[in-house]
């Protein structure tokens, strides 16, 4: 299962590792949930969980509106709960706006901008492209938030 989740990974992304602001992962190492069909990944998300927090380092879907993000999010959300985190933060790039509003519909509010995050990211991992989405120049990180449960 592990060289299935590592595929999807280089599919995906070119690679397993992730480079954002928080740090550097190697997703086949981090927490998660795969959603499978038919023996075949269409969905993963991995996290970590730092004191009250957890972070979304990747949230994948093969078939957007299929619930498939939907289910994977909820998931890390309510195993972040259990383990007494209080908030949720994934970051994304600027050029994706399909994710901004994804996760705005499911109660994420943009907490940060961090001006050319994406271009510092490219040192160490020079496979991210100078365009992304849309022909947008893929520069900043934008981080939302979601608190879980009120705080007392």
């Amino acid at each position: 299962m592990q060289e299935d989740i590592r595929n999807f990974f280089v599919e995906q992304w070119g690679s397993s590792q992730m480079v954002v602001s928080s740090g550097t992962y190697d997703c086949v190492k981090l927490e998660g949930f795969v959603y499978m069909k038919s023996n075949q990944i269409h969905g993963l998300v991995t996290y970590v969980i730092r004191d009250e927090e957890v972070e979304i380092i990747s949230l994948d879907s093969l078939k957007e509106n299929s619930g498939i993000g939907s289910r994977l999010l909820l998931a890390v959300e309510q195993i972040a709960i259990h383990h007494g985190a209080v908030q949720s933060a994934v970051i994304t790039t600027n050029d994706n706006l399909r994710a901004l509003g994804f996760y705005q519909r499911r109660g994420y509010r943009l907490e940060r901008i961090i001006h050319d995050a994406v271009t510092r990211a490219r040192e160490q991992k020079s496979t991210i492209p100078q365009v992304g989405y849309d022909k947008i120049p893929l520069l900043d990180e934008i981080i939302l938030t979601k608190k879980l449960i009120e705080e007392k």
